[in-house]
């Protein structure tokens, strides 16, 4: 049997490979905004210089200067001015005129409602596609360095928010006099430390996560004021003076209400007189109301910060966005919430076991109906989260990124309630124990060898006195590891805890992840189909200067609308003109068409055609006639391939 870990280090170890696997091993998440719409089209050819160019959200976005850029072939930015609200999520930029022909490119970058960042790029030609695309060089801070100091700094905020609020529910609701014991101080105190760092980390990274992905951008004044202007910012900003408060109310609850539980349970001063026991039986009572006060007033403050913390994480994710918010939000803070209960409790149960002489069994029995509560929480706030991000769909759940670690996370789940279920057996089987209480005589002769030593140096009294305290530790520790119960139920804690590590980090990933339902619904962002390059069908009509060749150019040759360009050339191979240009598409395996066109005579030598119907793929046969005078005239054929 493997022995489990006997410091906390060791567990924070293991939280952090678990995080280092999954966000290392993870593709870099997808945004939760989705483009869903292009003018012109993604891979469109259009025949005159378009105005502006438009880009349409599957949700609200938020965008920077020189968020949404157009350049040309050679990488030269031809937007002119900045770009503009039309509504409905969408957005223009507009474009300078007089633009020739070739490829261009828009490349975008924007902020999801749900705070994570999202970038892309797409093509349109004028008049005919060129050989080169501009080169879009890297913004996206969301990835390397940066992405993954961000991710770690999410999960240390999670998990810190995790340790406090469970922590804290933990001796408020099961045994109030843990206040004043420091490994649960300690680890209320590691709680509010990392998710209070990891905030303000938050808020520094905030500007290179969501710009340029440069470090040194974290301490760009300008920036960071521009972050505490978005929601995100302002939720993390807010979570900061939260976490200030919850510092002060953590020092308040293992500070003075410590010692005012402590000292509320004294029994008198046992010297036998009946008056003062009365007088000090009252000032017992007096304390102990004292104290129940305190701890009434302390867990309406906790729960009134715990809410307000968690409303941060809900107010600026996935439950903010979508359908349903006014449901969604609360159900996301009763998850968090359920979540720091059951998962915080569980790391201040462990930390007991370890380390507290002698722990009641109706502390462990209370903890265990607020987990079996939390559990509740759990499934029917998880199930409708999962609806609304997943649905019904099938594919959407085995198919998408979400939905898997979706499914990862529900079998982490089931894992973790077979462990509890041991621990709930071993609670049961738990007698209450003093293992405090030292032998009389040893404590005796302790006493009066330390008398002695009194007498002779304080020093060697001191030194005494801390190996008679580290002799009391290890008969406790022998007490505690001679019951089989309590080890039993140490172990299977231990497990429990181990288990929400992973299952927190794979909870930290599932948040940056695009949702099932808006990956599955998306329309896909496919990069073109590859020209398949001008045909060139040689001509001559008989006539003089009848003789030539035309190139026809489709684009961009998938079903639906195309554009052709037709051009001319004579046998120098300069433009040369025609009287009449047209054309017709057939599909001899389907029999369809002839589907009959006139081009438009734009330039000498060139006629182009748009929107061009072409409703099934295959090979289309191309019927060109050139009439190059009243009586001079050929058809000529050509085969296209239509995907």
């Amino acid at each position: 049997m493997t022995t489990p870990p006997r410091s906390p280090a060791a567990l924070l170890l293991l939280a952090a490979a678990a995080l280092g696997l999954l966000l290392l091993g993870a593709t870099p998440a997808a945004a939760h905004a989705e483009l869903t719409g292009t003018t012109p089209g993604d891979g469109e050819v259009v025949a005159a210089v378009p105005d502006r160019v438009t880009l349409t959200f599957s949700e609200s976005v938020s965008l920077a200067d020189e968020a949404i850029r157009v350049l040309d072939p050679e990488g030269a930015g031809v937007h002119s001015g900045g770009f503009t609200d039309e509504g409905g999520n969408t957005w223009a930029v507009p474009l300078e005129g007089g633009l020739g022909d070739g490829t261009y490119t828009v490349a975008w970058h924007a902020v999801s409602a749900d705070s994570h960042p999202i970038s892309g790029a797409f093509t349109f030609s004028i008049g005919a596609p060129s050989e080169t695309v501009a080169e879009i060089p890297d913004q996206t801070g969301d990835d390397g360095l940066t992405g993954l100091l961000y991710d770690v700094a999410r999960y240390a905020a999670y998990g810190g928010f995790v340790l406090m609020a469970g922590t804290a529910a933990f001796v408020l609701v099961c045994w109030p006099r843990a206040t004043a014991l420091r490994p649960v101080q300690r680890l209320a105190l590691a709680g509010w430390t990392s998710a209070t760092a990891a905030t303000l980390a938050l808020l520094l990274l905030r500007t290179p996560y969501t710009g340029s992905g440069e470090l040194a951008d974290a301490f760009d004044l300008g920036g960071l004021r521009d972050v505490i202007d978005t929601r995100a910012g302002t939720a993390l900003l807010t979570r900061l003076l939260l976490l200030a408060a919850a510092g002060l109310f953590i020092a308040v609850l293992h500070g003075p209400s410590a010692r005012l539980v402590t000292g509320g349970a004294a029994d008198g001063n046992g010297d036998g007189n009946t008056e003062g026991n009365t007088e000090d039986a009252e000032d017992a009572e007096d304390a102990a109301t004292r104290a129940r006060d305190l701890m009434f007033g302390l867990g309406i403050a906790g729960t009134i910060l715990a809410i307000g913390t968690a409303a941060t994480w809900a107010m600026s994710e996935h439950a903010a966005t979508g359908r349903q918010t006014g449901i969604a939000i609360p159900a996301h803070i009763l998850h968090l919430l359920a979540v720091a209960a059951w998962l915080g409790g569980l790391a201040t149960l462990l930390t007991l076991l370890r380390t507290a002489p002698a722990l009641p069994r109706a502390v462990v029995r209370r903890f265990s109906a607020v987990a079996l509560t939390s559990v509740t929480v759990l499934a029917v706030t998880g199930l409708y989260q999962s609806w609304r991000q997943v649905g019904f769909s099938w594919s959407a759940l085995t198919g998408t990124s979400y939905g898997r670690l979706l499914l990862l996370k529900v079998g982490l789940v089931a894992v973790l309630l077979a462990a509890a279920w041991i621990s709930r057996r071993w609670t049961a089987r738990l007698t209450d124990t003093d293992t405090d209480t030292a032998p009389a005589a040893d404590e005796g002769t302790d006493a009066g060898t330390e008398a002695a030593a009194v007498a002779e140096s304080p020093e060697r009294a001191r030194q005494l006195a801390r190996q008679r305290t580290a002799v009391r530790q290890a008969r406790e520790r022998r007490a505690r590891d001679a019951d089989p119960h309590r080890a039993g139920l140490r172990r299977s804690v231990w497990a429990e805890t181990a288990i929400a590590a992973v299952l927190l980090a794979v909870t930290t990933v599932l948040t940056g992840t695009t949702p099932a339902r808006t990956a599955d619904s998306a329309p896909g962002q496919a990069a073109p189909a590859a020209p398949q390059g001008p045909v060139s069908v040689p001509f001559d009509t008989g006539g003089e200067r009848g003789q030539g060749t035309a190139e026809l150019d489709l684009s961009p040759a998938r079903t639906g609308g195309n554009t052709l360009h037709v051009r001319l050339f004579d046998t120098e191979g300069l433009p040369t003109g025609a009287v009449e240009v047209r054309v017709a598409f057939t599909l001899p395996a389907e029999n369809l068409g002839p589907l009959r066109h006139e081009p438009l005579h734009v330039d000498v030598g060139h006629w182009t055609l748009t929107e061009v119907q072409l409703p099934r793929p295959g090979d289309w046969e191309v019927a060109l006639t050139i009439r190059t005078s009243d009586i001079d005239q050929v058809t000529e054929t050509a085969t296209v391939t239509i995907t």
